[in-house]
């Protein structure tokens, strides 16, 4: 009927456009398979199995039977007697009145299950509950938690979801407030986070809602009680036997260290190792936020900073303790993490009869740690001319460490830099040893080796000075066949 508003030879069209249609569309179909086959496949979560799902069930089972018992045996157990109580009694004592609750409410168990049931009971009253398990696991390093019903775990420097999970987030902040007031300190909606210690030196970090939207959030990183030395680091891969001589002579001959990183990649560890090189009759202080550093010396004192209270008072910060450190006559001061003001204390350390102190910073390279002093400096308040500003700094930073932690899980000390002076406006520095990575295995583990950068080292005359006199050849590249 609308025949008389087509255009001349419009009734050819349709069938046009479909052929072109037909070639427009075989186009992008061919491209988008060549680009489909540039991609690695991505692995397909399996659907749950009926038997994994009976599983759950039966685990959401035992907490509820947990969670009445556990009510029970706060209501029965006379807990300010059990303080005096070996571990074995108190084990016993649990056991005889969870298998009365038992009885009572005629709930009948395997012994499997009753003993999986008695240790959690036990880890419930005296430890940690769920985390507990976990804490107790030499292979786990970390654990963070995100929410009642998810706790992952690190593992060999990758995360892997665990199966341990908490009865609700009543019972998970029930932990967290078991933890946190045991140092003293508290976390509600006032107060919604906090950072402690365990019992064994673990740091412990926890948001708590409103803050945390999904339930809780805590990280745990735990406290190794095998300290890692130098020859467990080289035989880990972490570096070289040339880089450790060269570290050696730096610590030893008190050269200012800088050890840089990203979260995780092992800064801690990396300045507790440097740490062994230093000679035991020397005083050394050591400031942190919360103590990890685990120094051999004799001669340790050891501080630690203080948030403030719930009045608002009472804080004792990083900057704080390193003005009183330099009042107590230290021949080194080790600092955990510079994060704020306490830059400039620490670097007018580095240039005042301090030599050989050490810290750690967050930054990607060498390069970046040198502008994030600057910006800590800027962020302090305190108006210098960014020459002052990196004078100061390249005449107190004599070498940056950087740490990192590959794609892989593995953490390698990945370049050592010297800083070697001032050249105009801009602070000069060079690369003696770093981490050449050539390639990707298919399992997606790093290939690589470590080389020197063919640059003899600006305190070679200062190494030999105090009688390490280091042979040329741990300054030559490493040739791949």
């Amino acid at each position: 009927m609308f025949s008389k508003y087509k255009k001349p030879g419009a009734a050819a069209a349709p069938q046009a456009s479909a052929q072109n249609a037909t070639v427009t569309e075989l186009k992008p179909a061919s491209q988008a398979a060549v680009a489909t086959s540039l991609r690695r496949p991505m692995p397909v979560k399996p659907a749950e199995a009926a038997a994994i799902d009976k599983e759950r069930k039966r685990k959401e089972r035992m907490q509820e039977i947990k969670l009445d018992l556990h009510k029970g045996l706060l209501e029965n157990l006379n807990l300010a007697a059990l303080e005096h109580a070996t571990e074995a009694e108190l084990r016993a004592e649990i056991s005889t009145i969870a298998g009365e609750i038992l009885e009572q409410k005629g709930i009948v168990l395997n012994r499997e299950d009753r003993q999986t049931l008695n240790k959690e009971l036990y880890d419930e009253v005296t430890g940690l509950g769920p985390l507990e398990t976990l804490l107790q696991d030499e292979t786990v390093s970390d654990i963070l938690v995100n929410g009642p019903h998810q706790i992952f775990v690190e593992r060999g420097g990758k995360l892997q979801l665990s199966d341990v999970t908490f009865k609700d987030e009543r019972h998970l902040l029930r932990i967290i407030d078991k933890i946190v007031s045991a140092v003293g300190r508290r976390v509600d909606e006032s107060n919604p986070y906090v950072d402690a210690r365990l019992a064994d030196g673990s740091r412990f970090n926890a948001m708590v809602p409103p803050i945390a939207v999904d339930g809780s959030l805590v990280s745990i990183r735990k406290f190794k009680k095998d300290k890692l030395g130098i020859d467990d680091l080289i035989r880990f891969g972490a570096f070289t036997e040339e880089m450790a001589a060269y570290l050696q002579a730096a610590v030893a001959t008190r050269l200012n260290v800088i050890v840089s990183g990203g979260t995780g990649s092992g800064k801690t560890t990396t300045l507790n190792a440097l740490s062994s090189f230093i000679d035991n009759s020397e005083r050394i202080l050591t400031i942190e936020d919360t103590a990890e550093l685990q120094l051999q010396q004799i001669h340790v004192g050891r501080m630690e900073s203080r948030p403030p209270n719930v009045e608002g008072k009472g804080e004792v910060s990083p900057r704080d303790c390193l003005k009183n450190a330099l009042r107590m006559r230290p021949d080194r001061i080790i600092v955990g993490e510079t994060r704020g003001a306490e830059v400039i204390d620490m670097l007018q350390a580095m240039n005042t009869g301090h030599d050989g102190s050490m810290t750690t910073i967050h930054a990607n390279n060498a390069r970046d740690g040198i502008s994030r002093l600057e910006n800590m400096i800027a962020m302090a308040g305190i108006e210098m001319p960014l020459k002052a500003v990196r004078s100061q700094i390249a005449s107190a930073v004599n070498l940056i460490v950087q740490a990192s932690r590959l794609q892989d899980g593995s953490r390698r000390m990945t370049s050592i830099t010297e800083i070697t002076g001032m050249e105009g406006d801009v602070i000069s520095m060079q690369e003696i040893f770093r981490f050449q990575r050539v390639g990707l295995t298919p399992d997606n583990k790093i290939i690589g080796h470590f080389t020197a950068t063919g640059v003899r080292s600006h305190f070679s005359e200062r190494f030999r000075m105090w009688g390490y006199d280091l042979p040329a050849s741990i300054y030559e590249p490493t040739k791949m066949s």
